[in-house]
């Protein structure tokens, strides 16, 4: 799909859209519960419903009730998945599911658009050759045979988070106790926070023992509850960075207290407006495509911690480079940092490429609201905010499909 953005500035009042991050988190722990567990402010976007496939097939009964989704847990430890784990191409939700496909004795397999499988998941194959447990991997599949054990767990703490929490989520139905050690530096410390908080509200016990130990206790039971889905910051930040080039948008339903770490993008974008700073990346990868964008529209911006860029979906700091230099931008992607530099910045002279990554797609959007342009791929943002050109739109913004 190719859409065609219209200069033009955006005015009003939204609603921010709900968190992926959190859907996920109360969805499994919903399925992993003890009874019928409501859910309300699920936004149906490609990785959520990807979790809610993977639950079915694990035995839970997931269900629409209106805009709430009512959940019927399942005990993974005594049932085996019914059918392949459909997880598109929502990495969240693959590196969740494989720690819980082994608290039982039986098998599974997780299926997934190729290029989910090209992003690693080394850390679940070192566990899986420790403890004895078959792990195959191939080009859109993971087959996995065995059963996880409890006890010390060492984990690199800079990669991604998501194996953090996917073992959060399993080793509380183990047997035993279980301690997760974390070697520093740990990166996205608040994604391991709030898998902590989802765990709490359905009644599991795991804390930090101290700055890079995790204590979970054993022989746990999920509890059916009832919540809300907090407002995403990861996907406000799109429309705060309109706010940030002229636009005049208020964003309603953001939890000031909200553990989340994409709650940076308020400090980082008024460092944005007001120099040229170095900004870290490491406990807020998402953020980079959108501040990448706007650096370039202000005053360029050093980024550092920048190397889990390469392993979203897309290699996002290659990518946003190809596409700002369009626009007059010069972009140097390192090892483990990114500069953009302020240049002249004008109108790009071709189609924008979306790269098949919602949040470049997005990124590329709130640019093109400056000079205007069009976007090849922009069906990409149906992978965490469907109604993302509808919001625009009813803010003003001229959009329409090419």
């Amino acid at each position: 799909m190719r859409i065609k953005i219209a200069q033009s500035k955006a005015k009003g009042t939204m609603a921010a859209p709900p968190s992926k991050s959190m859907a996920h988190r109360y969805l499994i722990c919903g399925g992993l519960s003890e009874g019928t567990s409501i859910i309300s402010g699920i936004d149906a976007s490609e990785d959520v419903l990807a979790t809610m496939d993977c639950l079915k097939a694990i035995g839970a009964q997931v269900e629409w009730v209106g805009n709430d989704v009512h959940i019927r847990g399942a005990n993974p430890i005594t049932t085996s998945p019914a059918q392949p784990l459909a997880c598109r191409e929502s990495g969240s939700t693959q590196r969740f599911f494989v720690p819980l496909c082994l608290v039982g004795e039986g098998e599974a397999l997780l299926q997934g658009e190729e290029g989910l499988f090209k992003r690693p998941l080394g850390v679940y194959e070192k566990i899986c050759a420790e403890q004895g447990i078959t792990f195959k991997q191939d080009a859109d599949s993971l087959y996995l045979s065995g059963k996880l054990r409890a006890g010390e767990y060492k984990v690199k703490g800079n990669i991604s988070s998501q194996f953090i929490s996917g073992l959060l989520f399993a080793l509380p139905l183990l047997e035993g106790d279980s301690k997760i050690s974390i070697l520093p530096p740990i990166e996205s410390r608040p994604y391991i926070n709030l898998t902590l908080s989802a765990l709490q509200k359905f009644g599991v016990e795991a804390a930090w023992a101290d700055e890079k130990t995790l204590l979970i206790k054993g022989n746990q039971h999920y509890k059916a509850t009832e919540t809300a889905v907090e407002g995403d910051y990861s996907n406000a930040a799109f429309f705060a960075a309109l706010n940030a080039l002229g636009s005049d948008i208020h964003i309603e339903g953001l939890d000031p207290d909200s553990l989340q770490g994409d709650k940076a993008y308020e400090r980082y974008l008024e460092m944005l407006c007001k120099g040229t700073p170095t900004i870290h990346l490491g406990d807020c990868p998402d953020l980079g495509p959108v501040l990448m964008a706007v650096a370039a529209a202000k005053n360029g911006a050093v980024f550092d911690d920048t190397r889990r860029l390469r392993i979203k979906e897309s290699d996002r700091g290659a990518c946003m480079a190809e596409e700002l230099k369009k626009f007059g931008t010069d972009v140097a992607v390192y090892e483990n940092s990114i500069v953009v530099y302020p240049t002249a910045f004008h109108k790009p002279d071709e189609v924008l490429c979306g790269h098949n990554d919602h949040r470049i797609v997005m990124s590329l959007s709130v640019l093109l609201s400056l000079v205007g342009g069009e976007i090849e791929g922009a069906q990409a943002v149906k992978k965490s905010l469907p109604d993302f050109f509808e919001r625009l739109k009813a803010l003003g913004i001229e959009v329409e499909e090419v």
